[in-house]
């Protein structure tokens, strides 16, 4: 981010700062429930609780408000300038991965009322249906498969393509579709049709695997956060209260009960009693506030000077997420969408969104990709593809001057797995995160077969008139040693942590998958990406939505909503329908 950009970015915040009245809201003294953390999951929770008005519910939020005048939130393209930034981000940063050239891998996080969805590159990817069914085989765990889901991604959502038995049309989150129209993506969906690969009406719906325009979280050209779907349309009712700035430090106990909690706001010490504390941080910050406040593996706590409370050992445990590097070609014919976003043409760009909410600034520019196999043993598909029409990186940083376009490629079931562990008992030191990337066989074979796919799919006769070559990794990166060299060298997260607090039964469980209690606790759930056991085959953000609807029930003790008998795509079971026609 450039001297003046920032400059802007601290007025900005100086400025709504004062006209927020989460920033400087009481802090009250006792509430019924107290809700840690202001992002995806705690502003369904907040919202659906809330709605009791005799339930009084309070959301502590670390970091700063989601101001309405933030451009760096709202325009969708602007997403890159968040991340990294600390007015956004928690920037957080692996250990030394040792399967990684001992290099750390950067992850962001959003520190800021609607959490990473405010940040993030707003892709909606429920996952594969199979997921579901990994989810709901585990023992204790069969309400969590497909047909006990599905209603719950269905309530949260309005399809703006249309309702239908896979898709809801009058929930809160409003998903457009990407519209696509630039002719890369053409060209790229008929290259993926030449290789073998089929098209899909929507990822979403009946057949996840192919190859579709996307589900977005924008609306009429803004972001739509779950804090401006869920929070901010009920932040006017008398038993809710949000906090922001606003630092949990540990969770307080009577025995084994969860009585409240502690937090620091604008330099003040808070105590405030609950009936209930609810974490809602994900799968970094819940495990890391869960171990501070005595809940973990006793030879993790102990040295550190903290007391246990309950000796779960799978506590930071488990750590999932998914890895992705962008292949990347120049392209001969003028119709990236570089010169749009070159800095001389930014004033227009911001003008357009502003004034009309129109144009580059109103979209992610993730407006299409697609699901596939990377071999014919794999049960559904394994490797995810994020087209872009311009060579560039998150930061906004390009490998060439002038057009080109990429894909983002990365395997979604890495059987690798991490840790999450607090370093000390100081909660403003940020935990030791170790994922292991590339540490299995299966890992780096899955690796070297994504690469080969996508080749495939990029050297194919659609895309002939636009391809100026490979940019990278580059011809020179053939064999299966050099592909897994690059990928240590220049890999990234795709930001989806989770698992490292996992719902389910057997002994390195931390949530009863019936309640989202804490074993060995009272009055302490957690509803966040860490209650996931198993990553799902996409983005997270819409299965930790569907996660913290379902949850709502549970916590509320609702009638829970019937399961679907929709069908679904399934290869080895056959297919019971044709993919369905509507677009």
């Amino acid at each position: 981010m450039s001297r003046l950009a920032q400059a802007a970015e601290r007025a900005a915040d100086v400025a709504a700062r004062l006209r927020d009245r989460t920033t400087l809201a009481e802090v009250p003294d006792r509430v019924d429930v107290v809700v840690v953390g202001g992002g995806s999951a705690g502003s369904v929770i907040a919202n659906r609780l809330s709605a009791d008005p005799g339930t009084s519910v309070l959301v502590l939020e670390a970091g700063r408000s989601d101001y309405r005048i933030d451009p760096f939130i709202h325009m969708p393209a602007a997403l890159p300038f968040p991340i990294g930034s600390r007015f956004y981000d928690w920037q957080y940063e692996s250990e030394p991965e040792p399967h990684m050239n001992g290099r750390k891998v950067y992850h962001a996080r959003g520190k800021v009322l609607g959490g990473s969805s405010s940040i993030n590159g707003m892709i909606f990817q429920r996952g594969n249906p199979r997921d579901y069914e990994r989810w709901g085989a585990d023992e204790g765990m069969a309400d969590w498969d497909y047909a006990h889901c599905l209603p719950y991604f269905k309530r949260m959502e309005t399809c703006v393509a249309g309702a239908d038995e896979w898709r809801g049309g009058d929930g809160p989150l409003r998903m457009e579709r990407g519209p696509a129209t630039n002719p890369l993506f053409g060209a790229f969906f008929a290259a993926a049709e030449q290789a073998g690969y089929p098209r899909t009406t929507d990822v979403n719906g009946y057949r996840q695997e192919g190859f579709a325009p996307f589900d977005r979280n924008v609306s009429r050209g803004r972001r739509l956060s779950a804090s401006r779907a869920y929070l901010h349309p009920v932040i006017d009712r008398p038993n809710l209260h949000v906090r922001t700035l606003a630092l949990t430090t540990r969770v307080l106990f009577e025995g084994t009960r969860a009585v409240g909690v502690e937090c620091s706001a604008l330099g003040r010490k808070h105590t405030v009693r609950a009936g209930e504390v609810i974490l809602c941080g994900g799968a970094i910050n819940t495990p890391q506030l869960l171990q501070l406040s005595g809940v973990g593996a006793p030879e993790l706590l102990r040295p550190l000077g903290i007391d246990v409370v309950s000796g779960l050992r799978g506590v930071g445990e488990n750590l999932q997420d998914h890895l992705e590097v962008y292949i990347q070609h120049a392209c001969t014919q003028p119709v990236s969408i570089a010169p749009g976003l070159a800095y001389r043409n930014r004033p227009k760009l911001a003008a357009d969104w502003l004034f009309f909410r129109k144009g580059l600034g109103a979209t992610n520019h993730f407006e299409g990709g697609g699901f596939v196999r990377s071999n014919d043993d794999v049960d559904y598909p394994n490797l995810m593809f994020h087209f872009l029409p311009i060579a560039i990186r998150y930061d906004g940083s390009s490998p060439i001057e002038g057009h080109g376009y990429q894909v983002h490629i990365g395997p979604m079931y890495s059987d690798a797995r991490g840790t999450c562990r607090i370093r000390s008992a100081d909660p403003r030191q940020k935990p030791a995160l170790l994922f292991n990337y590339l540490s299995t066989d299966q890992d780096r074979r899955e690796w070297v077969e994504a690469i080969r796919v996508t080749r495939e799919i990029m050297r194919q006769p659609a895309l002939a008139p636009y391809d100026g070559g490979e940019i990278s990794p580059g011809p020179q990166v053939e064999t299966d040693e050099q592909i897994l060299d690059w990928v240590r060298d220049d890999a990234e997260t795709a930001l989806h942590p989770s698992c490292t607090a996992r719902m389910g039964v057997d002994d390195l469980s931390v949530l009863d998958p019936t309640t989202m209690g804490v074993y060995g606790t009272e009055g302490l759930r957690v509803v966040d990406a860490s209650a996931m056991p198993y990553v799902t085959n996409g983005n997270i953000y819409a299965p930790v939505m569907m996660l913290a609807e379902k949850a709502s029930d549970l916590i509320t003790g609702a009638t829970p909503l019937p399961p679907s008998d929709a069908p679904w795509y399934d290869l080895r079971a056959g297919s019971p329908l044709d993919p369905p026609t509507r677009h």
